[in-house]
């Protein structure tokens, strides 16, 4: 079985829920995303943890006059972005049941069709193919959040699409210009790892991948959309961007911009380094004045995706293995939170967290899963977040000391303002508005359980994440390193 069943399945599903009516449609869309889920078990039970080589591969020429081919697999280095997109699709389309939605089936099919985009990205190893799962991601959640968003949901949208399409037509151009490269004009990945770039031409090149792989991260000062389009748009499309999108861009640099152009990388390495650290303190210091509970949460996720960001750029083997982790876990914690933030809303038709208070009392339920997701953000022992952030500040810290201590003040001060929310949305005493609180169904417990579990699981045992993709990380580091030091040592 090759991975193209992954790719078909989503798209397939999104044409079909077109056609549906009514409210099974929301039973149709989790039934798709449960199979998918579910062939995406599969995957990993026969992955091959020792062999750093793409598996179930899947190739067909598609323009072949053109070097275009349809070629996606599997390896230690997309594993963990493909897990969170499979696991985390239904667990949002979970969270919508609650809610109703005009035009439906739209809504959904929409959702699935992202989910194909997203999967295209992430098993893409032709570079053109890649383009277009990067642009086909990037147009449903357009959608999602123009047509189903808050008050200003156009403005923002807007905002958005003209950083991110922006952002890629650099990609597309760095594309291009490795195209007509290669002797035989390929979009081959592989052929693009073995062209032999002057330095001036990997800066050139390492500098398009970077200003569209740092919008989607989002690295400080590109993050600007983030907040905004987090805040305006509907639940499940935060939580979409929030939870899957925002990994293309770290997928992205380690992917195709660092092994490409590693010696533009090796020049320019500090500069986007400092910008995601600057990203760190900017949005942390921020999330202590915002109140809108959503607008908080975005800071945060800038904050959280900036460490990952700089764990990557510092280009250790911990700082590596930390990034492909915590891509697991912050899915995971924000997908809860902001879960846990929209059955607020809806009950309570607020994110003001200044009105709020007490609803520990109320709903202990909801109490204890937020809590237990609140402390895997901030990282506590035996939560999931904890090992993550230890690799990736262990690893800015190997590449240099006051930078690993600059970027580990995000632990104290993202504990601060988390729990500082924590307390003002749960603890203390109910208020007019808050005491018609009702505590979480059945179905939103077992969400949210599910989530809490996984947080604890992967706290205690972390190996077989880290299993998955340490024989890639270590051979692309090799190689990478290995093509720094020619350049260094052909230039002496």
């Amino acid at each position: 079985m090759t991975v193209s069943i992954l790719l078909l399945l989503p798209l397939l599903a999104a044409l079909a829920l077109l056609f549906i009516k009514g409210d099974a449609v929301k039973t149709i869309a989790l039934a798709f995303s449960l199979i998918e889920l579910a062939l995406g078990v599969y995957f990993i039970t026969q992955f091959q943890t020792n062999i750093s080589s793409p598996q179930f591969v899947f190739d067909a020429a598609w323009m072949p006059k053109l070097g275009i081919y349809f070629t996606a697999a599997i390896d230690g280095i997309n594993i963990i972005p493909v897990i969170l997109t499979v696991g985390l699709v239904p667990l949002i389309i979970g969270t919508t049941f609650k809610r109703e939605y005009k035009n439906a089936s739209a809504f959904y099919a929409l959702i699935m069709f992202m989910q194909f985009g997203l999967m295209l990205v992430f098993t893409a190893l032709d570079g053109f193919m890649f383009y277009v799962g990067w642009e086909a991601a990037l147009i449903p959640i357009y959608f999602i959040c123009g047509m189903w968003g808050g008050e200003n949901r156009v403005k923002v949208t807007l905002k958005f699409f003209i950083y991110t399409f922006a952002g890629s037509l650099f990609m597309l151009l760095a594309l291009i210009y490795l195209y007509l490269q290669t002797p035989e004009h390929s979009f081959d990945i592989y052929k693009f790892y073995a062209l032999q770039l002057n330095p001036t031409q990997q800066a050139w090149v390492f500098a398009a991948f970077l200003l569209a792989f740092a919008i989607k991260m989002p690295i400080f000062p590109l993050h600007t959309w983030q907040p905004d389009t987090y805040t305006e748009a509907p639940a499940a499309g935060t939580m979409l961007l929030s939870g899957i999108m925002l990994k293309m861009g770290i997928y992205g640099a380690l992917r195709w911009m660092i092994p490409i152009a590693p010696v533009g990388f090796y020049e320019w390495q500090n500069n986007p380094l400092w910008l995601a650290i600057a990203g760190i303190l900017y949005a942390s210091i921020i999330a202590f004045r915002v109140k809108d509970s959503k607008r908080l949460i975005a800071y945060s996720s800038i904050a959280h995706v900036g460490l990952i960001a700089a764990g990557l750029l510092a280009w250790t083997i911990q700082g590596l293995q930390g990034a492909m982790i915590q891509m697991l876990n912050h899915g995971l914690e924000v997908v809860g939170v902001f879960f846990v933030l929209d059955i607020i809303e809806r009950q309570l038709k607020t994110r003001d967290v200044d009105q709020l208070g007490g609803i520990a009392k109320v709903a202990p339920q909801l109490s204890i899963a937020f809590l237990i997701i609140v402390l895997g953000s901030v990282g506590l022992p035996l939560t999931n977040g904890f090992i993550g952030e230890f690799l990736l500040l262990n690893g800015v810290y190997r590449y240099d000391m006051w930078m690993g201590i600059v970027a580990g003040l995000t632990i104290i001060l993202g504990a601060v303002y988390m729990l500082r929310a924590y307390k003002n949305i749960m603890q203390g005493q109910t208020n007019a508005l808050t005491a018609t609180f009702t505590d979480i169904t059945a179905g939103e417990r077992l969400i949210l359980g599910i989530i809490c579990v996984l947080i604890i699981v992967i706290g205690v045992y972390p190996q077989p994440v880290l299993h998955l993709t340490e024989s890639s990380v270590t051979q692309l580091m090799n190689d990478v390193n290995s093509k720094i030091s020619a350049a260094l040592l052909h230039k002496k």
